[in-house]
């Protein structure tokens, strides 16, 4: 499909997201940073400060935001499921409003990325007892992952509860809406991976029982949350380790995407390949093919995410593959990205020693442009 645009930079034109009027197409892509209260996970002024400085986004998607004590697994990572926690974020959504922006909340539990350090000596939870050979990332540092414990049924119904009361609080938190991490390394992802996957109940087996628990958080999520309110990061992906792409990586995608594409929600995230597929069973979807693959399945807001600049994320839109672009690591130094990119301008460097750290340097300190001398 193609669509026409009376500007020669459609990335740089309005766009309506349901019930969100967007002033352009650029989406700030979720970024760990690691500033939240080490103990009790509540957002902080400095994060307030971060993300109202890059309010000209057309859409900020937040970090990950752990929905519970169990969903929680990376150091210096906010949570959703306290007062404080709500309270929090109240000053960080009224902050980007106040400089008119929009921002969304990554709702997330990382499963068996998170470790026994940051949860007491606990195993962490996932769908069945299979190493990730990951890194976890603990105050210590990053530590290889343990074996998780496999989740109940009474867990498993209580993370979908947790799910929806996360979702609750970023509407009572002034949130624009939210986003179900459903991809990478995490719990829904660990669900819907064979390799990770072995369970023998109906949350298990084949496609439709792995793919189970996400449709129960969407639905659950649904009960008091409006679908224009709610999107989905999702997509195959090719790693190390049991998340190496293996034949059913693909379908499973398909099926979970088309299954999603009936719910009416706001957006679908979806990365494109950020790790070399070729010679697996992805290699069709490298480069655009992603993209293309994904648009014929999901009908809603497509965001296309992955190394992406102007050029590429303009010519996607024109040729009709995705209605956003998301940017991520260029976000970091950039907090005027959008106004650089539409203007040419040189991209500030990322101080990578401060990517995860604490206080403002490297954080809510890079510069905006200086405004021309006329």
């Amino acid at each position: 499909m193609s669509r026409s645009f009376t500007s020669a930079q459609p990335l740089y034109t309005p766009y309506r997201m349901c019930d969100l009027e967007l002033p352009n197409r650029v989406v700030m892509a979720p970024l760990t940073r690691m500033r939240a209260g080490s103990d009790d996970h509540v957002p902080t002024g400095l994060q307030a400060d971060y993300y109202a400085q890059r309010a000209t986004a057309g859409l900020i998607v937040t970090e990950g935001v752990a929905i519970s004590p169990d969903g929680f697994g990376w150091a210096g990572t906010p949570g959703l499921w306290t007062t404080e926690q709500v309270r929090g974020w109240r000053r960080v959504t009224d902050a980007v409003h106040t400089a008119g922006g929009r921002i969304v909340a990554q709702l997330w539990h990382t499963g068996a990325m998170s470790h026994p350090d940051l949860r007491g000596g606990l195993r962490p939870l996932s769908a069945s007892d299979v190493n990730r050979e990951q890194k976890s990332v603990t105050e210590a540092g990053r530590v290889a992952t343990v074996a998780p414990r496999p989740m109940t049924r009474v867990e498993i119904r209580q993370t979908v509860a947790d799910y929806a009361r996360a979702a609750r609080n970023a509407m009572h938190a002034g949130f624009d809406g939210m986003q179900i991490q459903a991809n990478y390394l995490y719990l829904l992802a660990q669900f819907l991976n064979r390799a990770t996957n072995r369970r023998t109940d109906e949350y298990g087996g084949d496609i439709e029982g792995r793919a189970r628990i996400l449709l129960e958080v969407v639905e659950g999520i649904l009960e008091d949350v409006e679908p224009v309110k709610v999107g989905v990061k999702i997509g195959p992906m090719h790693e190390n380790g049991p998340f190496a792409a293996n034949d059913e990586t693909l379908p499973t995608a398909e099926y979970a995407i088309r299954e999603l594409s009936g719910y009416g929600l706001s957006h679908l995230l979806i990365m494109g390949n950020s790790t070399d597929f070729t010679g697996t069973p992805l290699e069709p979807l490298m480069g655009d093919g992603m993209f293309q693959h994904f648009r014929q399945i999901f009908r809603g807001t497509l965001i296309a995410n992955v190394q992406m600049d102007a050029e590429r994320g303009n010519r996607l839109i024109e040729e009709g593959l995705t209605d956003l672009v998301a940017f991520g690591r260029p976000y970091i130094a950039n907090p005027d990205l959008v106004e650089r990119l539409k203007t040419g301008a040189p991209l500030a460097e990322i101080d990578w020693t401060t990517v995860y750290a604490s206080g403002p340097k490297g954080y809510s300190d890079y510069p905006a442009l200086e405004p021309a001398i006329v």
